[in-house]
């Protein structure tokens, strides 16, 4: 298992019917926010019921973080909570042996591991990276964009007329 800024290595044969609960400490928030390129994480946790079915283990539970990131056109700092529901399953890593291969939808969130131990904190970093807005965008984005010339007129012409009419039918 590789470095990561949040490792929570969790054994598959300890799995329970108790939750597992998971928080990032100061420094893995601060590690977070630079792979992520935003401000701050300010908090990370998660309430995470894992089920094991062989050797698959399917994970379900809730995301729930706090962030600072830059509006992507105003650069002002904006306050955003994350709260996702997330689904996962675990499975056996596998050799690759075809040059190209094509998934089927229910491979799709499956994370490869190997031995006895999940990476869960990987698993909800890659949840938190999928759920960042990359194009997040403040109160004052209209403005900046107004100041910079760079919202222009509404479209003129046959064309913007024509679309202008089937909005309004």
């Amino acid at each position: 298992m590789s470095a990561t800024e949040f490792p929570r290595p969790f054994d598959r044969r300890g799995i329970t019917a108790e939750p597992v609960r998971l928080a990032a400490t100061e420094a893995e928030r601060a590690a977070l926010a630079e792979r992520f390129e935003i401000l701050a994480v300010k908090r990370l946790e998660a309430v995470l019921d894992l089920r094991a079915e062989g050797e698959t283990i399917h994970v379900t539970g809730r995301l729930e973080a706090d962030l600072v990131q830059s509006c992507a056109v105003s650069g002002e700092d904006l306050p955003v909570s994350v709260a996702e529901d997330l689904t996962l399953r675990f499975v056996p890593a596998r050799p690759i042996e075809a040059e190209e291969i094509e998934l089927e939808a229910e491979e799709l969130d499956e994370i490869p591991y190997e031995g006895t131990s999940l990476d869960l904190g990987e698993a909800l970093a890659q949840t938190l990276g999928l759920a960042i807005d990359p194009y997040l965008t403040g109160p004052e984005a209209d403005k900046v964009r107004r100041d910079k010339g760079l919202l222009g007129e509404a479209p003129r012409g046959p064309l913007a007329e024509a679309l202008a009419k089937l909005q309004r039918d």
